[in-house]
C-alpha cells in the first residue's frame, strides 16, 4: 500500500469515529457497545495494511535507489544561430534547432560530466556534413533536409549518448542573401543578352549568306514573302538589286541595270555609281554635239583601237560595247583619205610650162 492510500485509510477510519460517536450519543446505545466499536475501529484500518502488505511483498532494492537517487537530468538543449559551411567560399548558413538527448547503458566509470556538449557537438557534426556539399542559394531546402536527417536518434561518437534535434532552422546572413540575388539577377539578364544576340547572329547570317546572296535569291525570297505576287516583285526589282548590291558591297551587275527601268517605260533608272572612262568618253562626245550616229560610232572605235592597243582596259571594251559599231568599221578605215587634196597652183603651172 503506498502512502496516499494509508493516509486515506486512517482519514476515512477518524471520520467514521466520529460519525458513529455522534449516533451513539443521539441514539442513547447501552455501554456494552462502545467497546466493540473502539474495537471495530481500530482493527479494520490494521487488518487493512496488513493484507496490502501482504499483496505488495518487500520494498525493492531498485525502487529504494530511485527514491535517493538525484533529481530529473534535463536532456535538451538550444542552439542558435551557429555558422555552418557551405559549398561557396564565405557563405555560411545560420543553423538553430532544438538538441535532444538520452543516455545510453554504458558501462564503466567513465562518467559523462557535459552531456548537453556531447549533444549539440554531434548534430553539429552531422549538419555540417550536409550544409558544406550545398550551394547556400538553396537555404529553404538545405532547412528541409537537415530536418529530415536529425529527426532519427541516433549515437554520438563516444556511444554514450542518443542524440536528435527538430525545430530546424536555417538561413543566410542579410547581406549575403542579398547579394545572391545580384547574382542570380546578373546572370539572367546575361542570358537574356546571349540569347539576343545568337539570334540576331543567326539572323543575319540567314539573310547575308541566303536571301541576299544574290539578286535571285532575294528575288525568290520576295516571292515568297508576298505569296507569290509577281506584279509586286517585278515592281520591287529595283530595291532588291540595290538591297543586293549593298548587302554584298559590290556594284549592281551590267546585265540587270537595263532590265530595271521605270514602269513607265523610261530610261533605265539611274544608279548612283562612280562614273567610269566611257561615262566620260560619252559626256564628251556629247558635248561636241555630234548627233550623226556614223561619226559617233566611228569616233568611238578608234578611240576604243588605240586604248587597245597601249594597254589592255576594260574601258576599251565597255565602248565599244556602249556604242557597237558595225562590222564593216575597220581601223584601215582611218587611212582611207576622206576627201581628194587640191592641186598646187604653182606645181600645175610649173607641169604645163615643162610640157
Amino acid at each position: 500500500m503506498t502512502t496516499g492510500c494509508k493516509t486515506t485509510t486512517v482519514f476515512v477510519t477518524v471520520l467514521c469515529a466520529l460519525l458513529l460517536t455522534i449516533l451513539g450519543l443521539v441514539q442513547e446505545w447501552p455501554a456494552w457497545v462502545w467497546p466493540v466499536l473502539a474495537v471495530l475501529l481500530i482493527g479494520i484500518p490494521a487488518a487493512a495494511f496488513k493484507v496490502a502488505s501482504a499483496r505488495r511483498g518487500p520494498v525493492p532494492v531498485v525502487f529504494e535507489e530511485q527514491i535517493t537517487a538525484a533529481p530529473f537530468e534535463r536532456r535538451e538543449q538550444q542552439v542558435t544561430r551557429v555558422a555552418l559551411p557551405s559549398q561557396w567560399d564565405d557563405y555560411d548558413f545560420q543553423f538553430s534547432a532544438t538538441v535532444r538527448w538520452y543516455p545510453l547503458d554504458h558501462g564503466g566509470d567513465d562518467r559523462i560530466v557535459n552531456p548537453a556538449g556531447l549533444a549539440v557537438e554531434a548534430v553539429l557534426d552531422r549538419a555540417r556534413a550536409i550544409t558544406e556539399q550545398r550551394e547556400p542559394g538553396r537555404a529553404s531546402l538545405v532547412q528541409h533536409e537537415l530536418s529530415g536527417a536529425l529527426s532519427r536518434m541516433r549515437p554520438e561518437g563516444t556511444g554514450h549518448l542518443q542524440v536528435m534535434a527538430e525545430d530546424v532552422t536555417l538561413v543566410l546572413r542579410e547581406h549575403d542573401q542579398e547579394r545572391l540575388d545580384r547574382l542570380a539577377e546578373v546572370r539572367k539578364d546575361k542570358a537574356v543578352w546571349e540569347h539576343q544576340r545568337k539570334y540576331e547572329q543567326s539572323k543575319r547570317e540567314y539573310l547575308g549568306e541566303d536571301v541576299l546572296k544574290d539578286t535571285g535569291s532575294a528575288v525568290v525570297w520576295w516571292l515568297a514573302k508576298n505569296d507569290d505576287h509577281v506584279e509586286k516583285t517585278v515592281a520591287d526589282l529595283d530595291l532588291l538589286a540595290r538591297l543586293t548590291s549593298a548587302a554584298n558591297d559590290t556594284e549592281i551587275p551590267e546585265r540587270l541595270r537595263d532590265m530595271l527601268a521605270q514602269p513607265s517605260g523610261e530610261r533605265p533608272v539611274p544608279f548612283e555609281r562612280e562614273p567610269t572612262a566611257a561615262d566620260h568618253f560619252e559626256a564628251f562626245i556629247n558635248s561636241m554635239d555630234l548627233t550623226d550616229d556614223d561619226v559617233r560610232r566611228f569616233v568611238a572605235k578608234q578611240i576604243a583601237e588605240v586604248i587597245r592597243a597601249q594597254v589592255p582596259h576594260a574601258t576599251a571594251e565597255e565602248m565599244l560595247r556602249r556604242y557597237d559599231p558595225p562590222a564593216d568599221f575597220t581601223a584601215d578605215d582611218e587611212n582611207e583619205p576622206t576627201s581628194t587634196p587640191p592641186e598646187d597652183p604653182d606645181g600645175a603651172a610649173g607641169g604645163t610650162s615643162g610640157a
